[in-house]
């Protein structure tokens, strides 16, 4: 059956899902509203003046009524504000409509039988089923999520697909899965040393970002010389953030606030990234100015207002379905190809070293 067959069928069943919720004063049987159906989404085309006030709060009900109405046949995306559209109309009275976008089916786990990505020359590699992530637009990437939610096991795997076109330096304050995985594959690693202060081992993470800095004030200057210039891909991973503000000298933390905010601005157009793993992201945790130069954004485990506030200040997931399980939660890419709309997450599943586990 093509989509054509289903159109007419599609748009009388929401219909009447939201007339069976909005305000009885103001249904499609009274000529209030009425709906639209494309490949990408639906319009929700209000007739003006109306008794009803078209806003925020609207647009997210409609959202709550279809997405549901729609699971599992769609996945309606989750936009960050009121997404009104013109109409090709001469008549004032329909000449603008909500647009709620929408993905075929739902997402889906990707089962990844090894990590070898050496055939993966393009910097691009998948996050879901019909989901990839290009490194070329990538800015920083903030995952957040309690322990056991699958942050490491997620890690494990970013930086599996990375290192194979990324220089990598990887920081570890647990000494966990990332530094055993650094040490596997011979990647630059720091983690804390027992006859070493934590002040000693923060500032080692400074001299690391201090080098990074350094790197890129170098390839701003030969930009600025040769604007056609193509560098390597170099990325600092960072795990459990939280933990390396606490317990130190004010100035080593206002030192490492200063390099990381540096970075996060400057470092897209050298192509030096952040990868950032953290329980959650506070004013605590990282400067604002971090969290709000990353691109890509994820937050595992519990998904509520509460969990999201920090990556998703303008997100509220009520509405969201979010699978249950490990390495489940919301995504958001913020690029070219992929508006700044939010999705449920599933994170990719692949074999564990022997001696490792899946948190």
């Amino acid at each position: 059956m093509t989509f054509e067959d289903t159109k007419e069928g599609l748009k009388n069943y929401l219909l009447q899902a939201l007339n069976m919720v909005l305000d009885a004063a103001e249904t499609s049987y009274t000529n209030s509203f009425d709906i639209s159906i494309s490949p990408n989404g639906f319009y929700w085309l209000p007739r003006l003046p109306s008794s009803f006030i078209i806003n925020f709060e609207l647009y997210e009900r409609i959202f709550e009524i279809a997405n549901i109405a729609l699971y599992p046949r769609y996945t309606l995306l989750k936009q960050n504000g009121m997404y009104i559209v013109p109409l090709d109309s001469n008549d004032i009275h329909v000449q603008r409509a909500l647009f709620f976008p929408w993905m075929p089916g739902i997402p889906e786990r990707l089962t990844i039988p090894n990590l070898n990505f050496e055939a993966n020359k393009n910097h691009t590699f998948p996050l879901m089923k019909n989901l990839n992530l290009d490194y070329d637009s990538v800015t920083s990437i903030a995952i957040a999520g309690t322990s056991g939610s699958g942050k490491s096991y997620f890690l494990n795997y970013l930086l599996s697909a990375i290192h194979y076109f990324s220089k990598l330096t990887v920081i570890d304050p647990k000494m966990d899965q990332p530094a055993r995985w650094a040490r596997d594959n011979n990647v630059e690693v720091i983690y804390p040393d027992a006859s070493r202060s934590k002040a000693d081992f923060v500032n080692e993470i400074n001299e690391v970002l201090a080098n990074a800095l350094h790197m890129i004030n170098d390839r701003q200057r030969r930009l600025y010389v040769n604007p056609q210039l193509q560098f390597d891909h170099y990325t600092i991973a960072i795990d459990e953030v939280l933990a390396l503000g606490e317990g130190i000298p004010k100035s080593i933390k206002n030192a490492f606030d200063s390099l990381i905010s540096q970075i996060a601005l400057l470092g897209r157009a050298t192509k030096v990234h952040l990868l950032l793993v953290s329980q959650r992201f506070d004013f605590n945790t990282l400067p604002p100015s971090v969290r709000e130069q990353a691109n890509v954004l994820i937050q595992l485990g519990h998904i509520n207002s509460k969990t999201t506030q920090f990556l998703f200040p303008d997100i509220d997931p009520k509405g969201i379905v979010i699978p249950l399980g490990k390495g489940t939660g919301l995504i958001q890419i913020i690029d070219s190809e992929h508006p700044a709309q939010v999705l449920p997450f599933l994170a990719p599943t692949y074999s564990l070293s022997k001696g490792d586990k899946n948190e």
